[in-house]
């Protein structure tokens, strides 16, 4: 009898809840898993294997010390990315970097746009695993390539548009 082999996943992520209220590991699991295979079927980088994401979840706290640090803003933000290394899109090294989330941070902004909160921490991986491929959104040209790619991967995923604006005018653009 033939034995199936079964493809090991593009990339491997680790998980780590260090603060906030958020969702059991399971749940957060399974939303990073969607979230960065759907990235990966709309884009198909060439990885080299196995490639390796960590994801922190933590709180604003951390966050605020985090945004402090790295970026010389002194407050928290709702996620940031940090690339392993320097980054080529025509080849990614196996270490791709981190994204650390931040839980009251997060959760405010879904509530404030009428998301729910599994949708919006969705986005912001979505959004944090293009920036660890190479995007950005420094520049219109460069916001709009990375917004439509955004759009995209959401819906592929039955998750509204963040960027088009709700009934009462607010939208769900993630910040980091």
């Amino acid at each position: 009898m033939p034995t199936l082999e079964v493809a090991a996943p593009a990339v491997a992520a680790d998980i780590l809840i260090e603060a906030g209220d958020w969702p059991d590991e399971a749940i957060l699991r399974r939303l990073v898993h969607r979230a960065v295979e759907a990235t990966l079927a709309a884009l198909h980088p060439d990885l080299a294997p196995p490639a390796e994401v960590s994801l922190v979840f933590t709180d604003d706290a951390h966050m605020r010390a985090l945004n402090r640090r790295y970026r010389g803003k002194d407050g928290p933000t709702n996620v940031l990315s940090f690339p392993a290394a320097p980054i080529d899109r025509r080849q990614l090294g196996p270490l791709l970097g981190d994204i650390v989330l931040a839980f009251q941070t997060v959760a405010a902004e879904a509530t404030e746009g009428r998301l729910a909160l599994n949708a919006h921490a969705t986005h912001l991986i979505v959004h944090s695993f293009l920036h660890l491929l190479g995007y950005d959104h420094e520049d219109d040209d460069a916001a709009a390539v990375m917004e439509g790619l955004e759009t995209a991967i959401l819906a592929s995923l039955g998750i509204a548009d963040p960027h088009g604006a709700a009934s009462d005018g607010t939208n769900a653009v993630a910040k980091g």
